[in-house]
């Protein structure tokens, strides 16, 4: 048995091919081109599928059907995207239009939640039933995971973790709302917070680092201040931890899952960023006493491919 993953994305659409073992054994991209007319999208996704088949010596008999994972709100039951504002897609047929080119079932799926998928079941948290993962990259994205399968309200649209407030009151978000996690946990956010200290602190190494141009801080540029033993990087690195782990706990006292697994790229800190984190989830989240099991907290292993893959398992999940 073979399967078929496509990431659909504002820039690029990439689809991979997954062998009985659920590993990627072929992929290939395309541009999505998001001015053209959604039609030609996804024919385009189509083709790529078929031209990757027959590289891969498969043809449309042996997958059983065809997942898409694709930002935006979707409705499953009728393979419909209804909105998103990446693609500028508004009620999109997507599984009638893919079915002009392939006749296999589709299956279609916001993709921050295929990409927890992917680790629920092959990646980090491939050993447990629960678990949620946090995305760590231009916003704060995730998915969650209950007993299996992807949980997503009955609208739909649940998993918008990023949007929970963790300070009232606090920095505007994308969203409309003030003190967004998203604006305190992001990758954008802790660029955001380095430049501040960094023009605070004129003698911060921040500034060498960024080659006297605060417009090359990245994410990566407080947490190498830091291991210079730069005050102002350790400060930074210590404030975004806390506003991480605030954001970590609210997710714990809700779900209790059993992993809360890292992914984007703030997370390739690895345990840098890890092993502070976890100390300070563990004094301010809810986890009872004695012998009571603890949420670990872990990195994402699925990497870049999370979204082909967790795409390319949505039947799979189904049938669990």
């Amino acid at each position: 048995m073979h399967y078929v993953g496509i990431d659909l994305g504002g820039t690029n659409i990439a689809v991979g091919i997954l062998d009985e073992n659920q590993k990627i054994i072929l992929k290939g991209s395309t541009p999505t081109s998001v001015d053209r007319h959604y039609s030609e999208i996804i024919r385009d996704m189509a083709l790529l599928v078929l031209r990757l088949l027959d590289e891969a010596g498969l043809s449309v008999q042996d997958v059983p059907y065809i997942g898409i994972g694709s930002p935006g709100i979707s409705d499953r039951e009728n393979g419909i995207l209804q909105y998103s504002n990446n693609l500028k897609f508004n009620n999109v047929p997507m599984r009638e239009e893919m079915q002009k080119t392939i006749q296999l079932p589709i299956y279609l799926e916001n993709d921050a939640n295929c990409a927890a998928l992917a680790e629920g079941l092959v990646g980090a948290a491939r050993d447990v039933e629960d678990s949620i993962m946090v995305t760590l990259g231009t916003g704060v994205g995730g998915g969650i995971i209950l007993g299996g399968k992807i949980f997503t309200g009955f609208n739909g649209m649940a998993g918008e973790i990023g949007h929970t407030v963790v300070e009232q009151g606090g920095e505007k978000c994308t969203c409309g709302r003030d003190g967004c996690w998203e604006a305190y946990a992001s990758a954008t956010a802790l660029i955001r917070q380095t430049r501040r200290a960094a023009q605070e602190d004129p003698d911060s190494a921040i500034h060498r680092l960024a080659q006297g141009n605060l417009g090359n801080i990245n994410a990566k540029t407080a947490f190498d201040a830091m291991r210079e033993g730069d005050a102002t990087g350790i400060k930074v690195v210590n404030q975004y931890i806390r506003y991480l782990a605030e954001g970590i706990a609210n997710m714990i006292n809700i779900f209790q899952p059993a992993k809360i697994v890292l992914g984007g790229g703030v997370s390739k800190e690895g345990e840098t960023l890890l092993k502070p984190l976890r100390a300070v989830v563990q004094e301010i989240a809810y986890f009872g006493g004695g012998d009571v099991p603890q949420t670990r907290i872990v990195r994402a292993e699925t990497g870049n491919d999370a979204g082909i893959i967790g795409a390319g398992l949505l039947g799979v999940s189904m049938e669990k």
